[in-house]
């Protein structure tokens, strides 16, 4: 079922890899009269530990006219506080404005549509990353896909690269630019560079940045980002709001 749900999403599946982590996630089956019906997740480790969290909620097309029905019983029989889930196909993105309260966006999801042309900045170049560069968290065999921009007296202007941990082939593109370069287009010129890596590795680039950081999101779409959802969250309780007219 989670074969299907990768399918129907067509995109990056942001909790992807809590699914496989040890202890992060319960996972439960949905059924009706006996039949499965479907399936949710609860993640109850990391940043969810003492907060149960429902962030994945899926149904077979089958069964979707008792959706409502499935995710209540899902409620009443994991007790989860909290729910969080991205806006863009994901089921959860309906339970949330009817179960949830409080709900907000924590991040905006961007997907790869434009190709650009940007030129290096000045006397800056792109290249592959290297143990000298001294990028935090980036082991050996990652350096194919982290890049740096590095100035002519060899200085490094900015750095960033490709985070793998969600749904194949898709690639989390990730970007740092020195105080000192700021607004003077090394972003957006090193994004670019790391989708061309995110390709040529084929895997298709994605991104995503806080609601209110203007900068980042200015550059993702200047580097031919297009928004295309947010990660939502809110808490639950137990009752839908009303929907009388």
């Amino acid at each position: 079922m989670r074969a299907i749900y990768r399918q129907e999403m067509d995109c990056q599946v942001i909790h992807d890899s809590i699914h496989p982590r040890p202890g992060w996630s319960l996972e439960y089956q949905l059924r009706i009269d006996g039949a499965v019906a479907g399936y949710g997740s609860i993640a109850v480790a990391g940043p969810w530990k003492d907060k149960p969290t429902v962030y994945e909620f899926f149904v077979l097309p089958e069964f979707r006219s008792r959706a409502f029905d499935l995710f209540e019983a899902l409620l009443a029989a994991t007790s989860p506080v909290a729910i969080e889930t991205q806006s863009n196909g994901d089921p959860l993105a309906v339970m949330i404005h009817v179960y949830g309260r409080g709900v907000e966006s924590e991040s905006i999801l961007f997907h790869d549509r434009l190709t650009t042309a940007l030129p290096p900045p000045p006397g800056a170049r792109f290249r592959r990353a290297t143990a000298e560069d001294k990028l935090e968290g980036v082991d050996p065999e990652q350096f194919d896909t982290h890049g740096v921009i590095e100035m002519e007296d060899g200085t490094v202007a900015a750095s960033g690269g490709i985070l793998f941990h969600y749904n194949p082939p898709y690639g989390d593109i990730y970007m740092d630019v020195r105080d000192a370069f700021r607004r003077r287009g090394f972003g957006s010129y090193l994004v670019q560079e790391l989708k061309r890596v995110a390709r040529e590795h084929g895997n298709i680039p994605a991104a995503r940045c806080g609601v209110n950081n203007v900068a980042s999101r200015k550059t993702l779409q200047k580097a031919g980002f297009v928004p295309c959802g947010h990660i939502l969250t809110g808490s639950l309780h137990t009752e839908p709001k009303s929907t009388t007219p």
